[in-house]
């Protein structure tokens, strides 16, 4: 069982989000996953809609009256996606863990004893360098933390390095830690420029998945749910399985099986490429800018994703096989949006602003 947890102890960094989001996706790739809530503010059990009389508090606490175990509490979400709760009762076990010896291994003392199986476990942390926090590392593996591309975002996160470092010193225990861009907002110049410091300062150490700003996101967990029982076709329901496939790459073995589920996506998706390709047609578009840094296009036909550019002697270039249809488009030089100055056909988006055409 790989065991993932996701700490950052700055607040509405999208921590809860991923966890939950992620949790499903796996689940959609055929893993079994279960979530442990560890946050005393309890959100991704609320985020599900799940009500529990007893939480993983009564799993880790010795002093409760109604003390159980960890596959007592568990609650299914969805298929293959299991959450053991949490409550706000759970403030209170940092204090009573206190004087304890051991104090920081007790989650792991409750996994390790665990029977159940499970492919992944994700845990989420709660917003601090706390017990409860400290536990989760001691418990894990590896851990993921969500970062938003802004400066206090990435200094923050010294505090937390320290203590895993200390649980490396004092507890003799290693964890693989990657870094998550979370809340991209592709419209804004500085989201590109904190994104270049990010990918300096965690060499080796990020994912190749952004996610995206998604209104869908909020509103999925509003409505006490996960995104892909919200809005499935969402950017943010795609970028979250993109990374739920890239952690589950990071264990596959070169030739291994992959699981139904994904050998019937690839059978399905070559059915399509040989009954769409003949249908495609070539789209070649250049932005000619010796001076830029970076180019990145966007449009309908990468479900406005950014796709960078490769430079040509000054001009920047893309290519894709497009079926037939009407696609609006954009340029990003060096994080500004504009229009394709070498294709005159335009068309208004619902913001008021001008997009590129292209029509095959």
């Amino acid at each position: 069982m790989r065991i993932i947890s996701i700490a950052n102890q700055k607040g509405g960094c999208g921590k809860t989000t991923t966890a939950v989001n992620l949790a499903a996706c796996l689940a959609a790739n055929g893993k079994k996953v279960l979530l442990i809530d560890l946050d005393p503010q309890a959100h991704a059990t609320f985020s599900l809609n799940v009500q529990a009389d007893e939480t993983i508090y009564n799993v880790l606490s010795k002093l409760t009256h109604r003390k159980t175990r960890l596959d007592q509490i568990i609650r299914p979400v969805a298929a293959n996606f299991d959450i053991a709760p949490s409550g706000m009762v759970l403030s209170a076990l940092e204090q009573e863990m206190a004087g304890e010896i051991g104090r920081e291994s007790r989650l792991w003392e409750t996994l390790s004893e665990f029977k159940v199986a499970y492919d992944y476990c994700l845990i989420d942390c709660p917003p601090n360098l706390g017990l409860l926090t400290i536990n989760a590392i001691r418990a894990t593996n590896e851990m993921i933390i969500p970062v938003e591309a802004s400066r206090f975002a990435i200094e923050g996160l010294g505090q937390l390095t320290y203590i895993m470092d200390l649980v490396k010193d004092r507890l003799n225990h290693v964890v693989e830690s990657r870094v998550l861009v979370v809340n991209f907002d592709s419209r804004l110049r500085h989201s590109f420029d904190m994104l270049d410091k990010i990918k300096d300062t965690f060499k080796g150490r990020l994912f190749e998945t952004i996610v995206h700003v998604n209104v869908k996101l909020k509103e999925a967990q509003n409505s006490g749910t996960h995104i892909l029982a919200f809005d499935k076709y969402c950017r943010g329901a795609k970028d979250y399985y993109s990374l739920s496939r890239e952690i589950i790459s990071m264990h596959e073995k070169p030739g291994e099986q992959k699981t139904a589920p994904a050998v019937e996506m690839t059978a399905r998706l070559e059915k399509m490429i040989k009954k769409e390709l003949p249908k495609m047609k070539e789209v070649f578009l250049a932005l000619k800018a010796p001076d830029a840094d970076k180019v990145f296009v966007s449009g309908d036909f990468n479900d406005w994703k950014l796709d960078e550019l490769k430079r040509e002697d000054g001009t920047w270039v893309f290519r894709a096989n497009l079926g037939p249809g009407k696609y609006r488009y954009k340029f990003v030089r060096d994080g500004e949006w504009i229009e394709d100055p070498g294709n005159p056909r335009k068309e208004k988006n619902p913001y008021g602003q001008m997009d590129s055409l292209i029509e095959i």
